[in-house]
């Protein structure tokens, strides 16, 4: 008489199918792949470059008071618009200001204003994007269709309109900018966990019995967390120079901040006869964003590979 077959058996059923996911959901986890990811990143002479300017920067906005010779919001001189000189190595601003210190001082309200901005922006655009991107349907279709349309708005009008009504502080402007970047992060997330979600991992973890918050959280999620990472550097940079912005507009953070956004919007009328109101802080955001940039494509590359 032969054997009966395995979907004869209840019981070798289940074995088999739990065989399957577990082996599934041990090769989706991968260990080995993020010791070959940060191998990879430490070669990567782009990814490498950028976190030593972001980092100086980092370092900069924590232990400045250290290093300035002045307070950056003090009238130190009574020569107003003086040009670099040993004693004020990048000048004095219009009212006196050493430029120098205030450029090492402005690093702190950017890094403290982008970082948290970009946080509540991921946080929700991952939220969207997994219950999105997991169950589809009818609720996927109105979410989409919402985040297209406000994805047809530039990002500096939007925000710039809602802080005109709100009105100019700190905590408005990283609202304002997170809430703006949730649906272009959610797209992105959405976008790969429609991927995954075809994956045989999935389907094992279904057939276990795993809930739908487990599965999109614990199975899902670790799983695109290259995507994420890229699209955290890159809304970090776009945070950074939409909060520049906003204060250049007088619409984010506000005087005597040494804020660099409103030190060039300051020192602008003198650009002439005292550029280096202007320049000095200019050049410290452009190195800022550029090093996130950096950071963004080396990402990128390793993850790419």
């Amino acid at each position: 008489m032969p054997a009966p077959l395995a979907a004869d058996r209840p019981d070798e059923i289940m074995r088999v199918e739990q065989k399957s996911a577990t082996q599934a959901i041990e090769t989706n986890l991968a260990p080995g792949r993020a010791r070959e990811v940060l191998r990879a990143l430490w070669r990567s002479k782009t990814f490498v470059i950028g976190l030593a300017i972001v980092l100086f920067w980092v370092l900069d906005a924590i232990f400045w008071p250290l290093f300035v010779p002045y307070d950056p919001e003090g009238l130190v001189s009574p020569t107003t618009l003086q040009p670099p000189s040993a004693e004020h190595f990048f000048g004095t601003d219009d009212l006196g200001r050493d430029i120098f210190s205030r450029t090492l001082a402005g690093a702190r309200p950017t890094l403290t204003v982008a970082p948290l901005a970009t946080a509540i922006g991921v946080a929700g655009g991952i939220l969207v994007g997994l219950f999105t991107g997991y169950f589809r349907g009818i609720a996927d279709d109105i979410v989409m269709r919402i985040v297209d349309a406000l994805l047809a708005f530039p990002l500096i009008i939007i925000a710039v309109l809602v802080i005109s009504i709100l009105g100019p502080s700190i905590t408005n402007v990283i609202l304002v900018i997170g809430i703006v970047f949730t649906p272009i992060v959610a797209r992105t997330v959405r976008s790969a966990v429609l991927v995954e979600r075809q994956r045989e991992y999935v389907a094992a973890a279904k057939l276990l019995g795993n809930s739908n918050l487990y599965i999109m959280f614990a199975e899902i999620l670790p799983n695109i967390t290259g995507p994420i990472a890229v699209e955290i550097t890159i809304r970090l940079g776009y945070a950074i120079f939409t909060s520049a912005t906003l204060s250049f507009l007088a619409l984010g953070i506000q005087q005597p901040s040494p804020d660099w956004g409103l030190t060039i919007s300051i020192g602008r009328v003198f650009l002439q006869t005292a550029p280096s109101e202007v320049l000095f802080p200019a050049a410290a955001l452009a190195t800022l964003i550029v090093g996130v940039n950096l950071i963004a494509d080396g990402l990128r590359q390793v993850l790419e590979e």
